[in-house]
């Protein structure tokens, strides 16, 4: 399903949920109550604009009586995202999100990998799996960078470790295309990017990921990924520690002029390897 219509479906949940709400005589606090979320988040879910947690959707069949519809509409939604149950979500905010910021220590954003490069992190997570499973996950990867290319994208920021520049993803020549790639977004100005050197030594967050996304109409989000599950967070306090941490990064990394230069050089490195092989 495209993400267009995958919104749009969203869209219809949300439309099914505020007719049902309406018949059973709750406001969106009512119901916010008896399914332990804010009346405002029911509101978003609404709209489309967030997406219900598999708990949370059961609860609103119990107590709206549904039989079930949403939490199996939900798992209909979900089994038809191209993307792990777990980053669907997050997936999906960063098509609404007004600012992206994010961390990577290992690798490159996804925002920002180059078709060789994504294929060579999935063929490395993925050894046994069919060329069209891997060509499917790198396809998916490559639909949501076209955020970045929209008169109405988002503020993107992205922070990444020396080692995401410095492992030979994919061999030699993939790393300059891919080191290339970097360079170009941020001469074109579509992100803001800064290196983490090794040279800081221990940092923040060290050796996870972090994005955060901030949105027009909707609270900022934080999400979080560890191996095969993610942590999609909207709590404030916890977004406010997140941002925190992600200014301690910003605060600890090299300039956005020191970085263009430290990954030119990176580049450079790439480049002379792949002379010689």
């Amino acid at each position: 399903m495209a993400k267009g219509r995958q919104q749009a479906a969203w869209e219809f949940f949300g439309e099914l949920l505020k007719e049902r709400r309406e018949v059973a005589g709750l406001s969106q606090n009512d119901l916010g109550a008896r399914v332990f979320v804010s009346g405002a988040y029911i509101g978003l879910f609404e709209q489309g604009v967030r997406k219900p947690q598999p708990d949370v959707a059961k609860r609103i069949d119990e107590v709206l009586q549904t039989g079930g519809i949403f939490e199996r509409t939900w798992r209909k939604l979900i089994d038809r995202s191209p993307y792990a149950e777990y980053f669907q979500a997050a997936a999906e905010l960063e098509d609404l999100a007004s600012k992206i910021c994010e961390f990577e220590s290992s690798s490159i954003p996804g925002l920002l990998q180059t078709r060789e490069y994504a294929r060579a992190v999935t063929r490395a997570s993925n050894p046994l799996a069919s060329d069209a499973y891997v060509e499917e996950k790198v396809l998916a990867r490559l639909d949501r960078q076209a955020i970045l290319s929209e008169p109405t994208r988002p503020m993107y920021w992205a922070i990444v470790h020396e080692t995401a520049l410095r492992i030979p993803v994919g061999g030699p020549a993939v790393m300059v295309e891919q080191l290339g790639h970097l360079l170009s977004h941020a001469h074109e100005r579509r992100a803001l990017l800064q290196v983490l050197p090794y040279a800081v030594g221990a940092y923040p967050q060290m050796g996870k990921p972090l994005k955060l996304m901030e949105f027009t109409d909707a609270p900022p989000t934080a999400y979080t990924e560890g191996v095969y599950s993610g942590n999609l967070l909207d709590d404030p306090a916890v977004v406010k520690r997140a941002q925190q941490t992600y200014d301690l990064l910003r605060a600890a990394a090299l300039s956005p002029e020191a970085s263009l230069a430290l990954i030119e050089s990176a580049a450079e490195d790439f480049r002379r390897c792949a002379s010689t092989t």
